[in-house]
């Protein structure tokens, strides 16, 4: 795992009060908030602490923004930001690109992960010591789409199997149940989730990284190209709100767990041990030089992953896929 030194500077916009001129508290929230409703494309978790830190703390607020989170699919909310029907999504890289392959004009603004957190996970007795003994196997993940199937086809890329030598089987976010019960021999998932729960559960296991394999354009947020040239502001403001909530997590998980409390259900009676160590582990996929940064090598590499898998019918132009434009204050 690849550790980035944290550099981050933020400069907070004063807002001017409309009445006698006079400069307004910092912290104020504008007088009326544009609601965004945004996609995320999981279920409530502590992982998405930097998402809760920065609504609890007003940093979407002081934007002028509210934001309602909603736990769709991930292609779903690709198609409806394509649409201009929401102006945000959290996604990963390969949806940007499988999009603008269909002429859908995503694009990607600002980094969440640095690295690609999807593994594929295996019980030590199932005797899957190597990406090659998974063919033949019986593997569970979430569905045909999204970033857990992408990094499984990136791994079975590394290791020269065909997806037709395996049986997948969709079986929404249960891998932990599915592989705990033997209901399948593999699952997949993100490597600061699953594993960590499964060998708290006293299971001995495998993991297979994707991150160990290939550096790849990981979850971060989109808008869509008719914001960015009607409404830059308000995507920067989209971006500076969030990677403020992102450095304060980082900087202090304590808080970012209890926060993430409000908005999970059942995190409070969750095992404290595990869902710290889970957001702790998601931290260091998190951290940048600077906070939010696309790396066009990344992007170079999912590019090559979906067309070596027949994904991508040909290269796109990747300067119209992603920009670093917003991460600058």
């Amino acid at each position: 795992m690849k550790h980035r030194t944290l550099i981050v500077t933020f400069i907070v916009a004063f807002i001017v009060a409309a009445c006698g001129g006079q400069t307004a508290d910092p912290a104020a929230e504008p007088a009326e908030l544009r609601k965004v409703r945004l996609p995320m494309g999981y279920i409530p978790n502590v992982q998405y602490a930097p998402y809760y830190v920065t609504a609890e703390k007003g940093y979407f607020a002081q934007a002028g923004i509210e934001v309602e989170f909603d736990y769709s699919f991930e292609t779903d909310g690709v198609a409806l930001v394509g649409a201009n029907e929401v102006p945000f999504a959290v996604v990963s890289g390969e949806q940007v690109l499988l999009a603008r392959a269909q002429d859908i004009p995503v694009v990607y603004v600002v980094a969440w992960f640095q690295e690609y957190p999807v593994a594929v996970v295996a019980k030590t007795e199932s005797g899957i010591t190597r990406l090659e003994d998974l063919a033949g196997k019986r593997v569970g993940l979430p569905g045909l789409f999204g970033a857990n199937y992408i990094g499984l086809r990136a791994l079975l890329n590394v290791a020269g199997i065909p997806e037709s030598d395996l049986t997948l089987d969709s079986i929404g976010f249960n891998q932990v149940e599915a592989l705990a019960t033997d209901q399948e021999q593999a699952v997949v998932g993100y490597f600061s989730n699953e594993p960590i729960q499964l060998r708290a559960q006293g299971y001995e296991i495998v993991e297979f990284r994707v991150a160990d394999y290939v550096q790849l354009a990981s979850n971060g947020i989109i808008t869509n190209e008719e914001l960015i040239r009607n409404e830059p502001e308000f995507v920067r403001g989209m971006v500076q709100a969030f990677l403020r909530g992102l450095a304060d997590t980082i900087a202090n998980p304590e808080e970012a767990y209890e926060i993430s409390k409000k908005y999970v259900e059942n995190l409070a009676e969750a095992d404290q041990a595990v869902q710290k160590e889970i957001l702790a582990k998601s931290i260091e996929f998190w951290k940048g030089d600077p906070l939010g940064y696309s790396d066009p090598e990344a992007w170079e590499n999912m590019q090559n992953v979906l067309l070596d898998m027949g994904l991508l019918e040909s290269p796109l132009d990747l300067e119209a896929a992603f920009t670093n434009e917003f991460i600058q204050p």
